[in-house]
């Protein structure tokens, strides 16, 4: 007889710890409290036009590959996908644009524009960022936090001091202008953290995009969780939607033996979550729990965000795909995030139209567009800041690319801290879980495995390896090996 799984919501790692378990011979449920599967990855459709709810970067395409892989799949049996060219640009102001290029010479040459003898040098750092990524992923991101042990590996101890230094001061010391120390200092922020909190050895990232690429999925990010949810329900995997988990049952002895929903109980053998971390152990009780809120108020944790969707009844000017606004200063936004929560009165922004890379994602000769602001988790959340804070964006970006968009706009919809807690029960309403600081990285992340209740383990962002979606697929494997 099979031994029956509940797994707690549908995102990214719980669909890849979904499908390894059902692989496994698990019986396999997953309980997901929305109407729609994907957690933040879920896709919102109005008037024609398709947005991406959550993430939008489709980097670190290996891995992907090889979760299809592991169930005899590509990814083109899916969808298609397309490598960006440029990948993304970076607005420093007016009149400058600068384009990353779709392959390492056109991002050289721009290197080579902005500071003389950059091309050298970012050949040699692309090349340390290249043999980090090997061993991050060979020997670092599949393992499950377990043991320090974990990280102790030939190729890790000649890294060594370069989990001592930090991205910020080998990027300074390496490069002058301050153009560039921004750009590749970006990747890291997908890591929650700020660079110069984030060990040098994630330097990595930076191979993850200007080494392998911008990459879009036809039909959007929600494409992959079509991809997912296809690949589990092959498998005998059992979706529920509109069904909240209210409780994790825990018998007398202290095993996990299954959750209640609507005030009925769903017996099974093993309980995994891929909420988020928090909320559920707050579906335990007390004394079953194993992080307090003490714990939780002292972690570092990555931004939230404050998002705007918008159709527009016309084709946007000198806007790529992907677009990031450094026309303001990058430490005074970053000190509202992270060192005294507040809201930022010049906000940097990324602004996706994905609409111009791939027109099915809105009506012809119109654009479907977002805005995301970064910013400080449980800072309060109001309708007339959110108002502000888009009129700030919007009126920077028309002055910048020299054309109205204001007026063009069919609607407006937007997204911030309380809709992260109501939609996600996130914690103070992050949008990306836990940063990947030195102090919060491998086995000093929340655990995938429970200390204190036999059969029940976590996936996600909150835990190892951490966020990001590639790490999230990763994460549900990881999980997935420790079930057995």
């Amino acid at each position: 007889m099979k031994r029956k799984i509940i797994i707690i919501g549908s995102g990214f790692s719980s669909l890849s710890a979904a499908s390894y378990l059902a692989k496994k011979g698990y019986e396999v449920q997953v309980f997901e409290k929305n109407s729609s599967l994907g957690g933040r990855a879920r896709q919102f459709t109005k008037d024609g036009f398709t947005f991406d709810m959550g993430p939008s970067w489709y980097w670190m395409p290996d891995v992907f590959e090889s979760f299809y892989n592991d169930f005899g799949k590509t990814t083109s049996d899916f969808y298609k996908l397309d490598r960006l060219d440029p990948g993304y640009q970076v607005i420093f102001g007016e009149e400058d644009f600068m384009p990353i290029g779709g392959s390492l010479e056109k991002i050289y040459s721009v290197f080579e524009n902005e500071e003389n003898g950059s091309h050298k040098k970012l050949e040699n750092f692309m090349a340390e960022a290249k043999e980090n990524y090997e061993i991050a992923i060979k020997d670092l991101v599949y393992r499950p936090g377990i043991s320090p042990l974990e990280l102790v590996t030939p190729s890790t101890i000649r890294k060594i001091h370069l989990f001592v230094s930090t991205i910020q001061k080998e990027v300074y010391r390496q490069f002058k202008s301050d153009k560039l120390r921004q750009v590749l200092q970006f990747p890291v922020l997908f890591l929650g953290a700020k660079p110069e909190n984030t060990p040098a050895f994630y330097n990595f990232m930076n191979y993850a995009d200007f080494g392998l690429g911008t990459w879009h999925p036809e039909g959007g990010m929600y494409s992959i969780v079509k991809a997912m949810t296809s690949i589990a329900r092959s498998l005998g995997v059992v979706f529920n939607t509109d069904a909240a988990v209210e409780k994790i049952n825990v018998d007398f002895k202290g095993n996990a033996v299954g959750v209640r929903i609507n005030g009925v109980d769903i017996p099974s053998d093993i309980v995994l979550s891929g909420a988020d971390y928090h909320h559920s152990e707050s579906l335990l009780d007390k004394k079953y729990r194993a992080y307090s809120d003490a714990y939780w108020n002292k972690k570092v944790f990555a931004p939230s965000s404050l998002l705007f969707y918008m159709g527009i009844d016309k084709k946007v000017e000198r806007l790529l795909h992907h677009n990031l606004f450094f026309d303001v200063d990058f430490n005074t936004h970053a000190k509202t995030i992270y060192d005294s929560p507040s809201w930022p009165k010049e906000p940097l922004f990324y602004a996706n139209f994905p609409s111009i890379s791939d027109p099915t994602m809105a009506p012809k000769n119109k654009e479907t567009g977002f805005i995301l602001i970064p910013i400080a988790p449980g800072i309060k959340d109001t309708p007339e800041m959110r108002k502000e804070q888009f009129e700030i964006v919007l009126e920077r970006m028309e002055r910048i690319t020299k054309q109205n968009i204001k007026k063009h706009i069919l609607f407006t919809e937007s997204y911030c801290v309380n809709d992260f807690v109501s939609d996600y029960n996130s914690y103070k309403g992050n949008a990306y879980g836990m940063a990947n600081t030195l102090l919060q990285t491998a086995f000093l992340r929340p655990k995938l495995k429970s200390k204190k209740v036999k059969n029940l383990y976590f996936t996600g962002q909150l835990t190892v390896p951490g966020p990001g979606v590639p790490p999230a697929l990763i994460s549900g494997k990881l999980v997935s090996d420790l079930i057995g």
